[in-house]
């Protein structure tokens, strides 16, 4: 599988204290409005606090009425990369990758291949689950397996920016945000992947780095 979008997140964050929020809702024309765009991506610690989340959103601004058809890219992985050692090359990653109705993961695992080719070996034993994919206006179908919890599906876009606000500040005609602002992604939907994992399945590093990126199938 090929890279066509990489959505890096700089830094690191101490798994059990820090919340980070990536998000990229204006992208280049080769992507932008395409399944495999990244609006946001999030890693917190769950409500488990032994576990962390991590969050993909994808096909950003879709109205309702879009997302009543949207549907994830059969050619479209997702993938979480994890670095625990700080050299900024993914040591772990989290695999999604949509089949028909349901989105299948594989790992946290080593990968085969590192950087923008993944490539796929039959012959490593990897445990993988799924789960249903959630229709638009369905109630959020979510399990659990392997002490993991899998998501997939069309949600609410999360992300809070008043646009018109800051294109004010930009052409000085405002000197900062309002106390309570317009939120210019209200009323629009992301296409999600959600998993949170056990801490303990990513290594015994007290921080990481982690970025998602979209990858085509070739």
């Amino acid at each position: 599988m090929k890279k066509i979008k990489n959505y890096v997140l700089v830094g690191a964050f101490v798994v059990a204290t820090l919340f980070v929020i990536a998000a990229d809702h204006i992208d280049a024309p080769a992507v932008a409005g395409g399944t495999s765009d990244i609006t946001d991506f999030y890693a917190f610690q769950g409500e488990n606090t032994d576990n962390l989340v991590f969050v993909a959103n994808v096909q950003g601004l879709l109205s309702p009425k879009k997302t009543n058809s949207a549907h994830f890219d059969q050619n479209i992985m997702i993938e979480f990369n994890i670095d625990t050692d700080g050299d900024a090359v993914e040591d772990l990653v989290i695999q999604a990758a949509p089949r028909g109705n349901r989105m299948f993961f594989r790992g946290p695992v080593v990968p085969n291949e590192t950087g923008t080719i993944t490539t796929h070996d039959p012959g490593i034993e990897t445990t993988v689950n799924s789960v249903k994919i959630t229709k638009y206006g369905q109630d959020a179908i979510i399990e659990n397996a392997d002490g993991m919890t899998f998501f997939a599906g069309p949600r609410d876009d999360p992300f809070f920016f008043d646009f018109t606000q800051y294109t004010a500040i930009l052409a000085g005609n405002a000197s900062s945000f309002n106390a309570e602002g317009n939120d210019t992604f209200a009323g629009t939907n992301v296409m999600s992947v959600v998993v949170e994992v056990p801490k303990d399945m990513l290594g015994d590093s007290d921080t990481i780095n982690t970025w998602v990126e979209t990858k085509r199938r070739q």
